[in-house]
Formats: structure tokens, sequence, C-alpha cells
């Protein structure tokens, strides 16, 4: 049976993957599928392809094209998350902060560099017309509950996270969102190292199609709403709301999305070029 490993983050996107491990569906077709839980994000899911921990990730759009353009032997294979990403703009409850712009300047926390909340802080700057180089500030936190101790303990100011899953935080009283940013484009791929696409492109396409046949019927499985809410400790009715906000895709994402991101990241002086679209992508 041949073994494939597999890293995303430990969200609500993903139950997909959950279900069909599950099921033993990877199994039947001869591949031993593994899943690895990153709550630290991408920029750690990053690192994982890099050294070989993982064949494959299902991770941010702009942290992997901006790896991958950094070095990262990688390539998209697909879209995963078809919508954007809404990323809530947290701080602590009893902060003073009650505005965007009481933030300028004030230190954001990043679960690690390249992270996607790295990189959003940037673009949330950006929409604000800030000073990318003197209004914003880092604390690296790894992950969400590192972000509940810093802001808490007032190590950093404001923070960048899926609106959907700080909620239970925000209901606790334990984080106060004060406003949203969405990602400009789609929010989640699957993107695998080339070694791995080039020596085993029977299997990657056998999962992909896996996912995908679960994926396109995702909202109408029998209370799916209720299986959010219970796994990911949610109320039904965020789930709800979430449920209709999102689409999965079984595509291969777009030129003009893949185009959208760079120059965005470029503009922000994040990467240091633009780049063809078969550099970030490939066919499999």
């Amino acid at each position: 049976m041949k073994r494939v490993s597999i890293g995303g983050v430990p969200e609500h996107f993903n139950l997909a993957w959950y279900l069909t491990l599950k099921e033993g569906e990877y199994k039947k077709e001869g591949i031993n599928l593994s899943w690895q839980d990153y709550p630290d994000g991408t920029g750690a899911m990053c690192k994982a392809l890099r050294s070989g921990d993982i064949d494959i990730a299902v991770i941010l759009t702009e942290g992997i094209i901006k790896d991958i353009i950094a070095g990262n032997p990688s390539k998209i294979v697909q879209t995963f998350v078809q919508t954007p990403l809404i990323w809530g703009v947290h701080v602590a409850e009893q902060s003073n902060y009650k505005t965007i712009e009481a933030l300028k300047g004030k230190k954001a926390a990043i679960s690690r560099y390249g992270s996607g909340s790295h990189l959003m802080a940037y673009v949330n700057a950006e929409n604000h017309q800030w000073d990318l180089k003197t209004d914003l500030d880092f604390e690296i936190i790894n992950d969400l509950n590192g972000a509940v101790k810093g802001l808490t303990q007032g190590k950093a100011d404001y923070f960048l996270w899926e609106k959907f899953m700080t909620k239970p935080l925000v209901d606790q009283k334990i984080f106060r969102r004060i406003d949203d940013c969405p990602s400009p484009w789609p929010c989640f791929v699957i993107a695998a190292r080339e070694d791995f696409i080039e020596t085993n492109k029977d299997e990657l396409k056998t999962i992909l199609h896996i996912i995908n046949r679960t994926t396109a019927d995702f909202k109408a499985i029998p209370n799916i709403d209720y299986t959010i809410a219970n796994r990911y400790n949610q109320k039904i009715e965020d789930v709800q709301e979430w449920l209709n906000l999102t689409e999965w895709s079984q595509g291969l994402i777009d030129e003009v999305a893949v185009m959208e991101v760079q120059k965005q990241l470029f503009s922000l002086d994040i990467i240091p070029e633009i780049v063809d679209h078969n550099k970030l992508t490939t066919v499999v």
C-alpha cells in the first residue's frame, strides 16, 4: 500500500478529508493517506513541504504562492475552497482598541513569518492606507492558543484569524472582533511537492478524485451543520452562515486569480517578482 502524507489546519474547511479518511476511501484504492494537523498554519506547512515531512498540503493560496517563489519545490495542483477567507481582526476583550485606525502602528500577533496571519496583516494595512514600513509590527505567537495568551497578556495588540473559528472566543469574551478583512482570492489550494507529483501522479489523481467527490456534495450530507458545530465547538447558526458563504472547488486555480495574488504580494513588497502561472501550478 502506497504511503502518502498530507497536512492541513484542524478547521471545518478540512472536515471532508476527515470524513473520507474515516470511511477508509483511500485505503480501498491502495493508498495509506495519513493526515497531519498543522494548527500553526501555512508557514509550518510550507516548512514541512520543503523538508519532505509531508507530500501534500491544503494550504492558504497567498502563503504557498509566496513560498514557491521563494524556492519551495512544490506546485499548486488544485483549488480547494473557491470562496475568499473572511479574516476577523481581533483584539483582547478588555483592550481599549475600538477601531481599525486605533491599531495603526500597533503590534500584530502572527503565527509565524510567511503565514496567512502575517500576509493578511499587510493586506489589512494596505486596505487602510497605512505605511507598510512604519505602521506594522509583529509578535510571533505560533497558533490560536498562543494568540489568546499574547493578546490577553498585552504582548500583541491585534490578531487576524478566520472569523468563524475565532467566533467561540468572541462569544466567551476573550476576543473582540472589530472588523473583517476578506482575502481577495480563493482561500485554500492543494499543493504537492514536485518530486511527489512526478513519481506518484496516479495516486495523486485518485486522492483528488475522492476528495472532490465528497466536497461536491458536502453541503448535502445529512446534518452536516450539526456535525461541524459539535466537532468544532461552534454555534449552529454560525455554522449555517459559514456553509452559506463557502464554496469548494474541484478545478485548478485560474491564471487571473494567481495573478491577482501576485500583484497584491508584489505591491506589498512580500515577493520580489511576478512569475508565470505554470511556475506555480501544474495539471495532474
